[in-house]
């Protein structure tokens, strides 16, 4: 391993998100702290203009960053904070556009993104599901997973934004391969060797079938598939429960089967210190898991603690991947 590779910081960009949301707010605040500052060689990706008026805004000087100023948004003569407009849509999809090549390319080592919005992406023309699907696809990656990670938490989803009916039609594979993800994705946090629990579908698990045979033909053969693989997790759990478990110490991470069984319970241990980190990808990308708040956006309301959360995250994920290359 070269001395480069153990001391050199990672370089890592942000994406600025909706330029008419807070996401430039957040950025520049976390940035404000010595030392998030200190702990990453940080490129914003967005429109320059945008950071320059939310500077005004806050008070916070400019320094802590590079910044890679994308013209996609165009003039500003009618461009005001909080609106939804599907020039921000766009613009907002380019900045992640440009970082994920950035990250592909070996040009950065870890992206954190910060929030765009759906109806603006769909008002400008342009087909979107959401973030992490964007990027994935942009990665070439045909699948990837939603890992939720606080201070006191993480959860990881076999499914995220599907309809639940969907969501409920389980594939052993795929629940293995969740697990396979979640382990690795842990290990990068530091865990080395996390404690994992799987969730059930039906409530009580099933209740050794009463409620539901999902768990005994398709969740644990999966649990059994990984155990194999010398991934220590067990189940499937009762979902009511199985969370309470975990925040008092018994586990390190939870796969949730789908996204509210997952999101529910972290958004209400950590809501504003939770992050998302995507999975099944080529590249580390965090995101804070909050919108884009237009109802507090440019002035100087918003809080920057999950962004802070997602650029300490991806710093430590990129350190740790580069000091084991």
């Amino acid at each position: 391993m070269s001395t480069e590779l153990k001391t050199r910081k990672p370089r890592v960009v942000l994406t600025m998100g909706d330029p008419s949301g807070i996401g430039a707010e957040v950025i520049l605040k976390a940035l404000a702290d010595p030392e998030i500052a200190a702990g990453a060689h940080w490129v914003i990706v967005g429109d320059r203009r945008i950071l320059e008026a939310t500077r005004g805004t806050i008070g916070v000087p400019l320094l802590q960053a590079e910044v890679m100023d994308v013209p996609a948004l165009g003039d500003l003569n009618d461009f005001r904070f909080g609106k939804l407009d599907g020039r921000c849509g766009f613009a907002a999809l380019e900045y992640v556009r440009v970082a994920t090549e950035l990250c592909l390319s070996g040009e950065a080592d870890a992206m954190v993104t910060a929030p765009l919005n759906k109806e603006a992406v769909t008002l400008s023309g342009r087909p979107f599901s959401g973030h992490t699907e964007y990027i994935a696809e942009l990665c070439g990656t045909a699948e990837s997973r939603m890992l939720l990670a606080s201070e006191r938490l993480s959860t990881v989803h076999v499914s995220t934004h599907i309809p639940l009916r969907r969501a409920c039609e389980l594939e052993t594979t795929r629940i293995l391969r969740t697990i396979e993800l979640g382990a690795s994705a842990m290990k990068l946090l530091g865990f080395s060797r996390p404690r994992i629990a799987v969730c059930g579908l039906n409530p009580h698990a099933g209740e050794h079938g009463l409620f539901g045979t999902e768990e005994e033909e398709i969740i644990a053969p999966a649990i059994q598939a990984a155990q194999r693989e010398d991934i220590d997790c067990s189940g499937p759990h009762s979902p009511d429960t199985v969370f309470l478990q975990a925040v008092r110490g018994a586990y390190d991470l939870v796969v949730a089967m789908y996204h509210d069984q997952g999101h529910i319970p972290m958004k209400l241990i950590d809501f504003e210190g939770t992050v998302n980190v995507s999975l099944g990808l080529p590249i580390i990308r965090t995101s804070v898991d909050h919108g884009t708040a237009f109802d507090i956006a440019g002035r100087n309301k918003a809080d920057a603690r999950s962004m802070k959360r997602a650029m300490q995250l991806a710093a430590r994920m990129a350190q740790t991947r580069l000091a084991t290359k």
